[in-house]
């Protein structure tokens, strides 16, 4: 089964900035070890970045770039978005088809957010899906903390079985990529 690895949103503005998110270098580390793993597998590799028309996400912004510490090599392919979800008005189902992909593994920020739109979106469009358990994260949340939504999306996304693929939390070095 073809894979592709989505890392989304691990931007300046959301990782480097105060309040930084939960266990955010310990991600970006999970993060860097499963892409270095993905190109060695020859798994590709796509960063997709948020953006807006204003303010600190604007295309090209020093918020909008990708997050100190986060390892990208050539031939590593970039996705633009605009909403939580990664595939709605953006290259990315394209890319996907062109590739043939058929599985995505997916890791990055934020959790309760564009993680898991992107999951649901990715199911509901046919592909089986692979959480990086580890390697997605967000801040604390006057309701929960970042950990407990973490371990709340990690719970209850796989437990959605009506779009017919399966949708698996794995913390991230135990994902298979060959």
């Amino acid at each position: 089964m073809r894979s592709a690895l989505l890392v989304i949103d691990v931007q300046r503005r959301l990782f480097d900035e105060e309040p930084r998110p939960f266990e955010a270098d310990a991600t970006i580390d999970r993060i860097n070890a499963l892409t270095e793993r993905a190109r060695q597998a020859k798994v590709p590799v796509i960063f997709v970045q948020h953006e807006t028309d204003s303010g600190a996400m604007v295309r090209g912004s020093d918020g909008w770039q990708l997050a100190n510490g986060l390892r990208v090599a050539e031939g590593d392919q970039h996705v633009r978005k605009t909403t939580p979800d990664s595939f709605l008005r953006t290259a990315l189902g394209e890319l996907l088809a062109d590739q043939a992909t058929e599985h995505v593994i997916v890791c990055g920020y934020a959790s309760e957010f564009c993680v898991d739109t992107t999951v649901r979106r990715a199911a509901a469009l046919g592909y089986s899906v692979t959480i990086a358990a580890d390697a997605h994260t967000t801040q604390d949340k006057p309701h929960a903390s970042a950990a407990q939504i973490r371990a709340h999306h990690n719970a209850t996304l796989p437990a959605i079985t009506s779009f017919g693929k399966p949708i698996v939390a794995v913390p991230s070095g135990e994902i298979s990529l060959g």
